[in-house]
């Protein structure tokens, strides 16, 4: 039988609640979704309960019209991932600067987002993110290049924060903050690219949580202006399927609409730069790759493996007053992952 999209039925958060009880389970009144950030996960590390599967990271990507940047700083309880990644779209050259440390020590993470700067310090590369007034600065150094971006915050700006629950030990609580204009500098070998504002968007990857050891999932987001609108992408599938829980919404200027829905996802594991498909009730998306990331890590304990593409999204989301909204030309990202950790 043909997959289908699958309707779930989700709450919206709108006061402070913490992820975690005393006890360091998961507090039943934290599940659900909001539109601005208002969980407290400090208690995801602390204690004994759930050791080693403790998950903490950020995650940042900015899309200009030349160039790709991703940073991340990552503690997986029994170390520490990071990594700078840059493309040039012009020429398809990639380049990578990752890390990877037996502890947590070379990561500093805030328990919650926005409580504290993020680093990453080992003797092969450096990140710093920390809020500015509007905004976040994003500052990154490794042998070849240079970070130096702000991801602006505009007033009324939402972003998508959800708690996907596999059990009371076992959960995420994921915020993807898309369509954030984006301003600064990259360097390439010394080289400077501008990062122009109206042309540029960063996203958020922000999670928190205690993860099963074998997962897969999908992603996809991005970021761009139709019709005259600034539209923001978010998907995502597989590791919330069956939780009551999914990852999706539409910005649009800033506003998000929730979708709640199990979308489908349609891809060629042959062919990854072959288009995509995703699409639901109140999604009909086609995403056009022009690059292939691939990335393969096994150290035994962790393995992961990530086929992660760039490219364009097109075709038409539903917002919450139910209007189509037409999405063209918007650059972004969707991915294959799978994570043994």
């Amino acid at each position: 039988m043909p997959v289908r999209p699958q309707p779930v039925s989700e709450r919206e958060i709108t006061a402070p609640v913490p992820l975690t009880s005393a006890d360091g389970r998961l507090n039943p009144d934290a599940v659900g979704w909001t539109r601005t950030p208002l969980l407290t996960t400090d208690g995801v590390g602390r204690g004994r309960l759930g050791r080693g599967r403790n998950k903490r990271w950020e995650y940042w990507a900015v899309t200009t019209p030349t160039h790709v940047v991703a940073l991340v700083t990552s503690d997986i309880d029994y170390a520490a991932v990071h990594g700078i990644w840059l493309l040039d779209r012009a020429t398809g050259e990639s380049v990578a600067h990752d890390a990877i440390g037996v502890t947590g020590r070379s990561a500093t993470l805030p328990g919650t987002l926005g409580h504290g700067p993020v680093r990453s310090r080992t003797r092969r590369l450096r990140i710093d993110v920390e809020e500015v007034e509007g905004g976040t600065r994003l500052r990154a150094s490794g042998p070849r290049v240079e970070v130096d971006v702000v991801a602006h915050r505009p007033e009324g700006h939402e972003c998508l924060g959800v708690v996907v629950p596999w059990s009371d030990r076992l959960f995420q609580y994921t915020v993807k903050d898309v369509a954030r204009p984006a301003t600064g500098t990259i360097r390439l070998d010394g080289l400077a690219a501008d990062v122009p504002a109206g042309e540029s968007w960063a996203t958020l990857d922000h999670g928190r949580g205690r993860w099963p050891y074998d997962v897969r999932w999908n992603w996809g987001a991005g970021a761009g202006r139709t019709d005259g609108h600034v539209v923001g992408i978010q998907v995502g599938g597989r590791w919330t399927d069956g939780t009551g829980s999914v990852e999706n919404s539409l910005y649009v200027d800033g506003h998000l609409s929730k979708i709640s829905e199990e979308l489908v996802w349609d891809y060629d594991r042959d062919d990854w730069m072959a288009p995509w498909r995703v699409s639901g009730a109140s999604v009909d998306l086609a995403f056009t790759p022009f690059h292939l990331r691939r990335s393969v890590t096994d150290l035994r304990v962790f393995a992961s493996r990530t086929h992660q593409c760039f490219g364009h999204w097109a075709g038409r989301v539903r917002d919450d007053s139910g209007t189509w909204v037409r999405v063209a030309d918007v650059v972004g990202w969707a991915e294959d992952v799978h994570n043994r950790w």
